[in-house]
């Protein structure tokens, strides 16, 4: 086991910031123990009602057994487990950062696992609060799942989107949700103030730049055909189209489109349709047919494809960072991306790979074992070497991470 980290709470006032410049964007706040006596000129930078402000990323991971039903949320600071009640007929779990989502065939249920991040670009502020039921999205089945401070879609494998005030969901409770019209089986991503939607309207190969409300905004020149994955990175939205990926950024209330095609012939079963990546990063990895990964370099607006053999799920933190891809024979596997070779191997699982997932931060990687009813640690940085070993009670089918 390593170390358990310790928790501070910051001390900077929002006084200073303002000075340097590092104050605009933050949430004020009262004294976190006199809320109602603190004036605005003495509330911490960054203080959050309810949560205590941490000096480190507060990592949890959201497990759930797709057969008994369980659901616990494993904080990686403290080691503890947070039982909460059991969800039959698990069909996927997704997180936004701060909620998960698990979904079955009666919608989808919203678990706040009390621990996010807020980004903002020149500071970072790190929260953990309690963790707790949220309530339920009637109807979403299998979503995709994406927000920003103001606002979470949810857009459903059969077909819709529905937004949610993303402060109610903050506040403990799913509010009505509002059904965002002409999105067909596309998917809606906030993004700066507007909702990006994909194959909506009559270009069902655009992307879309919509306000708040669902009114249009703009349609994006360059077009995304049979658009299919998506990932959100500090240089803009990604969405994965047939020819390659579409960058979407913004300037200045303006959108822009930039393609960064494959550069080569690639059939509909090889190209990228499914993105992972740390969170702020801008390297993307993907799937590419049954055995091969697809990294994406943003910043340099450049794909590399990986032969890696039978793939079951792959990551990775970029910025120098190997690839990591968990193959259906339950070896983890370090490449260079650069050199596309193998640089270090590790088995960990005996057998039954294929829900794995492999979740990625700055400093480690987890890989979760439903037959071995555990979830592994890995320090990716130092040859795959095994940091913990949190061991179960139940099958760990599906694993988020939160906190990022």
């Amino acid at each position: 086991m390593t170390p358990r980290k310790s928790l501070t709470t910051t001390a900077l006032t929002c006084a200073v910031l303002a000075g340097s410049g590092l104050l605009t964007g933050c949430q004020n706040g009262s004294d976190a123990k006199s809320p109602s006596a603190a004036s605005a000129s003495t509330q911490p930078h960054g203080y959050v009602e309810g949560a205590e402000e941490a000096s480190e990323q507060q990592s949890r991971l959201v497990l759930a057994d797709a057969g008994t039903g369980a659901v616990e949320v494993l904080d990686l600071i403290t080691e503890d487990t947070t039982s909460l009640k059991r969800n039959e007929g698990i069909r996927s779990l997704r997180t936004d950062g701060r909620f998960a989502y698990l979904s079955s065939d009666g919608g989808t249920r919203v678990v706040d696992t009390g621990a996010w991040t807020v980004d903002h670009g020149d500071h970072v502020h790190y929260y953990r609060a309690a963790i707790r039921d949220v309530g339920v999205v009637a109807g979403a089945v299998a979503p995709r799942v994406h927000s920003d401070q103001a606002v979470t879609a949810v857009s459903s494998a059969k077909g819709g989107t529905r937004l949610l005030d993303r402060k109610k969901l903050e506040d403990g409770a799913v509010p009505p949700a509002t059904e965002l019209t002409g999105t067909g089986s596309g998917v809606v991503v906030p993004y700066k103030e507007r909702l990006l939607v994909t194959a909506a309207g009559a270009r069902k190969d655009s992307v879309e730049v919509r306000d708040r409300d669902g009114a249009g905004v703009a349609t994006l020149k360059e077009p995304c055909a049979q658009a299919r994955g998506e990932a959100v990175t500090r240089r803009g939205v990604v969405f994965g189209c047939a020819d390659g990926a579409l960058l979407v950024s913004e300037d200045k209330g303006t959108f822009q489109a930039e393609k960064i095609p494959y550069g080569t012939s690639v059939g509909a079963s090889e190209r990228a349709a499914e993105f992972h990546h740390r969170a702020g990063s801008t390297t993307l990895a993907a799937r590419s047919g049954d055995d091969a990964v697809w990294v994406l370099d943003v910043t340099d607006r450049s794909w590399t494809r990986v032969r890696t053999g039978p793939v079951v799920a792959a990551n990775t933190a970029g910025e120098g960072a190997p690839l990591l891809v968990l193959g259906e024979d339950g070896t983890l596997t370090a490449y260079d991306i650069a050199t596309r070779k193998s640089i270090a191997r590790k088995k960990l699982l005996a057998e039954g790979a294929e829900s794995a997932a492999v979740e990625i931060d700055t400093s480690r990687a987890y890989v979760n074992d439903a037959a071995g009813r555990k979830v592994y640690e890995i320090d990716y940085s130092d040859h795959l070497r095994l940091a913990r070993t949190f061991r179960l009670d139940f099958s760990p089918t599906y694993m988020v991470e939160a906190g990022r």
